[in-house]
């Protein structure tokens, strides 16, 4: 179906005036769905998601990502935090979509001048902090991908653990280490995920490609909106400090922590903190290093994530394996 066509589609189902449309703009950045802005003649903006076909390979916890996102800008709307309103989820409709309001702002980059930088993150941790007071109804992903909610966190993030592993072998991913090895390592340091007894909301994908930054005419910069929130679940909140620190060290951003902290949320890191963490961070990079052969990414790319993420993958395994009691 034609871009245009399937945009005013989309409007009529959302009863939305489809006549209005001016214009169809896709929207870079999005490697799995793809992304468009849509423009109304009196200046109203939206934001159409499509799924992939069903043919579209993936990784497992991917399917029905936009039922995830979905929840994510309600639960975002709860916690009163700045990010897309859903106007119509078509899960069912020939055009699998996820219509949202647009926010303002474009996404963070490196033009930010260091005093704007750390006022951004005092408020992107306050922000983030709120998020983390929503609590949902279960463990897991609310899309269903990898099955009903989990009781308890440790169940629910075996499953996403055993989902990306069985993914990078039937794909053949080149990880740093083998597969079985890298299962036995994680499975051994579970336990220590007991000590998570409420399911809170956790967006996971936090790097500042995800983070709009809005520049008002005479006015400091401050954060448009958090988007992309697909790869949502209710866990561990400690689990969304990876991707906002992504490849790097949560605890040596202190302006992100003292916001945080100051908005009422706990961020210690002791050894059973960091031994959650060092887990959270293998999981976000093995999907990432399992990616790569379903999103049939260029030679420039694989290098890089074999070389920037394929040691930060040992680095948190060796970390477990530190940390796991024995």
């Amino acid at each position: 179906m034609h871009t245009w066509e399937r945009a005013r589609r989309v409007l009529e189902e959302a009863r939305l005036p489809a006549d209005r449309l001016t214009r169809v703009r896709p929207l870079t950045g999005g490697t799995y769905t793809t992304v468009e802005e849509l423009l109304l003649a009196d200046g109203s903006r939206y934001v159409l998601k499509v799924a992939p076909a069903p043919t579209v390979p993936g990784l497992r916890y991917e399917s029905q990502l936009l039922i995830s996102e979905a929840e994510f800008y309600r639960a975002a709307a709860e916690a009163g935090v700045p990010a897309p309103h859903v106007v119509a989820v078509g899960g069912d409709s020939a055009v699998p979509h996820l219509l949202m309001t647009a926010c303002p702002g474009e996404p963070w980059n490196g033009s930010l001048a260091e005093s704007e930088r750390a006022g951004l993150r005092m408020e992107l941790g306050r922000q983030v902090a709120l998020l983390h007071t929503v609590t949902g109804p279960g463990f897991g992903y609310p899309s269903g991908a990898l099955g009903p909610l989990a009781p308890d966190w440790r169940t629910a993030f075996g499953a996403m653990i055993e989902a990306v592993l069985d993914d990078a072998r039937r794909y053949r991913a080149r990880l740093p280490r083998p597969s079985d090895e890298v299962a036995r390592t994680i499975r051994a340091a579970l336990p220590a995920l007991d000590e998570v007894t409420t399911p809170c909301l956790v967006h996971f994908d936090l790097w500042e490609g995800n983070i709009l930054v809005d520049r008002p005419a005479g006015e400091r910069p401050r954060i448009g909106g958090l988007i992309d929130g697909e790869r949502m679940f209710w866990g561990d909140p400690l689990a969304d400090l990876v991707s906002l620190a992504l490849l790097g060290d949560i605890k040596k951003d202190e302006a992100f922590l003292a916001g945080y902290r100051e908005a009422g949320e706990r961020a210690e890191f002791d050894a059973p903190a960091r031994l959650r963490l060092a887990l959270y961070r293998a999981y976000l990079y093995l999907i990432m290093l399992a990616e790569t052969i379903p999103r049939a990414v260029d030679a420039d790319q694989d290098r890089w994530v074999q070389k920037a993420v394929a040691p930060e993958l040992v680095a948190a395994l060796e970390e477990i394996e530190d940390l796991t009691p024995r």
